[in-house]
């Protein structure tokens, strides 16, 4: 049987930003589990292993993009065992600094207080890297709807549970399967420098630009993303 793949989306988006993954896994168990709404990420890695449970999965490779790389960790924390290998994709393993968690708050007390209106204008600039900002209207688009249909108050219980999550920089040497490291070149809020950081610290691990992307690199350069990807499940299957 091909290997199980578990995606885990970004915040505030939900399962169906990996729609332009799934050809890549096209013969694979897949599971895309919403995520958003936890006030702790232990409460959504939970989630994720008891739908892994649901579906009589052992194990399985799990692919994490930003907020769904702080889940990886809580997951591989709870469960290593469960784990083939894993993608990290514009992510970091350092917690929130104070100024940080402070925004989070205020973003969430905004919501509350005006719905989620502002947020494209809030989030769009770091969210998208330069290259899909001057030229790819259409994304910019579709990116800003997404943001529009956030649900307020599970937006506002992620924007809790993003704040307060531990720092994972300690599990990260005792990682023991293959990891493949991705990210945007253009990414400022969780840039090269925070992959390579992993990088250097997760023993079996490599890590690869995605050129012409920012944070959510998977949509902005599809293509790169998702030959990286497939090399990655090929060498895995190869194992």
């Amino acid at each position: 049987m091909s290997i199980p793949v578990i995606f885990l989306h970004a915040f505030p988006y939900s399962p169906a930003m990996w729609e332009g993954q799934l050809e890549v896994v096209k013969g694979h168990p897949v599971l895309v589990p919403e995520i958003l709404g936890y006030e702790s990420l232990e409460s959504a890695a939970a989630h994720v292993l008891v739908e892994m449970d649901n579906r009589g999965w052992e194990k399985a490779v799990f692919v994490g993009l930003s907020m769904g790389g702080y889940v990886m960790f809580r997951l591989w924390n709870l469960e290593p065992e469960r784990f083939l290998g894993m993608v990290l994709a514009d992510t970091r393993a350092t917690p929130d600094t104070p100024e940080q968690k402070a925004a989070r708050a205020q973003m969430a007390l905004r919501i509350q207080q005006e719905g989620t209106g502002f947020l494209p204008e809030a989030l769009l600039p770091g969210h998208l890297g330069e290259s899909t900002r001057t030229r790819n209207p259409a994304l910019v688009e579709q990116v800003r709807q997404t943001l529009l249909a956030a649900e307020p108050a599970k937006t506002i219980a992620s924007l809790k549970g993003l704040a307060e999550r531990p720092d994972s920089v300690p599990l990260l040497p005792d990682i023991a399967v293959p990891a493949l490291i991705l990210v945007g070149e253009e990414d400022t809020l969780t840039p090269p420098a925070d992959a390579r950081q992993m990088a250097a610290q997760i023993p079996d691990s490599r890590m690869l630009l995605i050129p012409q992307a920012g944070h959510l690199a998977n949509l902005e350069n599809p293509k790169a993303f998702n030959t990286a990807l497939r090399g990655f499940l090929r060498e895995l299957e190869g194992h």
